[in-house]
């Protein structure tokens, strides 16, 4: 069975299915999510069937993309409607949006802020469709003295409480109970204005899925991420108040703001292609002051429709652009209307028509590569749009333990370019490949940042490595070696740093004492609590911390240790359940200082440390 065939279902009714499984039946729940698995899937319209076996079929109705009840998933099985084919099939499918039953099912809902602009794309897939009006969030703005409501307190610590189960067991260890668990607590939360909280619990849903099935696409410092933002929400709502407050909750809908006329140059394309079960296009671009504007094209779908988006139409005004030909043209709108994010809205009153491109060299877009390096980095660390437009010098690749990437002089610095997204139906790979055989060439980039304490980016778009008045969008168009310039004599690439240096610098990072730590906030996502509780798990790094100065992250280590492995026993020397909220708050504390120790090393790494680069959390 492909998920790419399974429409999204929405997280009440994974919830709900699961919840009324008998205790014999959950126990079987992830056997039967594996057995349907291999199950085959057609699709007719609104209705997707799954032979169950010979004699049983199950089936799902779509309502607007989304399956929004419970009764919407009938097997013909003996059992049902008590059957574990519903539950299971509900738990293979991909998390929809979480529209309660009384709201309209095509109600335009957002995903949690990230930097990444995957998740970003991801935020507007459901919003794509919205006419660019605004739209309130979650109520009133909250006055300076205004705390949580009760209701928002109890559905926050539902979240915590789940979030910290998932924790507990770890990505190997979390079942799709434990995953339904979470889901109900989002659906809990949205229903109590947490729209913030319930997308952060969703996002954990999804990265543990994506763990557990293999996905290519799966990075678990990305699932790290997703479980330190939901129970760093949960956590701080209770004493939250005022603006703190309103930013915890977060909206439902971002706010699209009127913006008059507008003159945009395209700029380049990204796929998108996501754990939720959404793909398509986006496409950046930026007016005649360098601030940037997306168009997106993002819906539910697999890799053939992240591959296929960018030659559909864009939908702002009547232009009959695709998004391709948007990449190096460009578009003068009227009426136009924004959201906080930079994304068009697409409401009636846009008009929109196509214009003339510029190079990227050309004003206005030469205007992005002119800023420095660090104004850029701290740009990004502050909370802005995480794209760097950065000039470099290709260099050959670098061995890593998570494989070979590219090397890269960025105005001496030595600068490692990785591929965007690993999915082998995007031409990320194959493009970075090639481009290693071109040493010594001088691009123009667009690459997105990853913190951390060497420079490293996401390589996304690039200057024609044979013709500078072309450029290449790295997830959309595939390189041929007879684009490849003709290779460079040995003096051009004389004061390069060198390919053979680079693992050494590579190792050197791999054992800075920061990673004593980082190590164990992963292993603990992965693995759970009991891989943190062996005896003897922290011998030496926390001696090895404090002599280089790092005494917090000793102590945090020590207590993420001692509440892994606390276990206290009854009268009968029997064990007692474990304080899984003892342990996620000792993860917690450990993963914030851990962010924020990388953001200062990122900052250090790009020259940007003096910069003011601090954000809320």
């Amino acid at each position: 069975m492909s998920q790419d065939l399974l429409p999204p279902v929405a997280p009440f009714v994974t919830a709900e299915l699961v919840e009324a499984l008998s205790p014999r039946l959950r126990k079987r729940l992830d056997a039967g999510v594996a057995k349907l698995a291999a199950r085959p899937v057609v699709r007719e319209g609104d209705t997707v069937r799954i032979a169950v076996d010979d004699d049983t079929e199950l089936e799902l109705h779509v309502v607007d993309g989304t399956v929004t009840r419970a009764d919407a998933i009938r097997c013909g099985c003996l059992l049902a409607p008590d059957c574990l084919h519903r539950a299971a099939a509900a738990s293979a499918a991909p998390v929809g949006a979480s529209v309660p039953p009384s709201v309209s099912a095509s109600t335009p809902v957002s995903s949690t802020p990230s930097a990444s602009a995957t998740a970003a794309a991801s935020a507007s897939a459901t919003a794509s469709a919205q006419d660019g009006g605004p739209e309130g969030a979650g109520g009133p703005e909250p006055t300076q003295d205004e705390t949580a409501l009760p209701a928002r307190l109890v559905a926050a610590r539902a979240v915590f409480d789940a979030a910290a189960a998932v924790l507990d067991a770890g990505a190997d260890g979390s079942g799709a109970v434990l995953q339904a668990e979470l889901l109900r607590a989002a659906h809990t939360a949205r229903l109590a204005g947490l729209p913030r909280a319930a997308a952060s619990a969703v996002s954990v849903v999804n990265g543990v899925r994506a763990a557990r099935s293999a996905d290519p696409a799966h990075r678990l410092p990305e699932l790290v991420e997703a479980l330190r933002a939901v129970l760093g929400v949960a956590h701080r709502l209770p004493a939250a108040r005022g603006p703190e407050l309103a930013e915890l909750r977060g909206t439902v809908r971002q706010p699209y703001i009127p913006d008059g006329s507008l003159r945009l140059y395209g700029l380049f394309s990204e796929p998108v292609l996501t754990a939720t079960g959404y793909a398509g296009a986006v496409t950046w671009t930026a007016d005649t002051e360098g601030r940037l504007y997306t168009v997106s094209d993002v819906a539910p779908g697999g890799p053939g429709r992240a591959t296929g988006a960018a030659d559909r139409a864009v939908r702002i005004g009547d232009t009959a652009l695709t998004h391709r030909e948007l990449s190096r043209a460009g578009l003068a709108v009227t009426g136009a209307t924004v959201s906080p994010t930079g994304r068009l809205g697409a409401g009636a009153g846009v008009r929109a028509v196509r214009a003339g491109g510029v190079a990227w060299s050309a004003e206005p877009l030469d205007r992005l590569w002119a800023a420095p390096v660090a104004e850029q980095v701290a740009r990004v660390l502050r909370g802005g749009h995480d794209l760097l437009f950065l000039d470099v010098t290709l260099a050959g690749t670098v061995r890593e333990a998570t494989g070979d990437c590219l090397l890269a002089d960025c105005g001496g610095r030595a600068l490692r370019l990785t591929t965007a997204h690993q999915d082998p139906a995007l031409p990320y790979r194959d493009n970075l490949r090639l481009l290693a055989a071109a040493r010594g060439s001088r691009l123009r980039i667009v690459a997105r940042l990853v913190v951390g304490p060497l420079p490293r980016v996401l390589l996304l778009a690039t200057e024609h490595p044979a013709d500078p008045g072309a450029r290449v969008d790295l997830g959309l168009d595939r390189l041929r070696r007879a684009d490849l310039p003709t290779p460079a004599a040995p003096s051009t690439t004389a004061n390069l740093p060198t390919p053979a240096g680079a693992p050494v610098e590579a190792r050197a990072a791999d054992e800075a004492p920061l990673h004593l730590l980082r190590r164990r906030v992963h292993q603990g996502v992965s693995g759970g609590r009991r891989v943190l509780a062996f005896p003897g798990g922290a011998t030496g790094d926390g001696a090895r911390l404090r002599r280089v100065g790092l005494g917090t992250a000793a102590d945090l280590l020590d207590e993420l240790h001692a509440a892994a492995a606390d276990r206290a026993r009854d009268a009968f020397g029997r064990l007692l359940p474990a304080d899984t909220d003892r342990f996620a708050r000792a993860w917690l504390a450990s993963a914030v200082y851990t962010a924020e120790a990388e953001r200062a090393l990122c900052a250090a790494a790009w020259g940007a440390d003096g910069m003011e680069v601090t954000t809320a959390r």
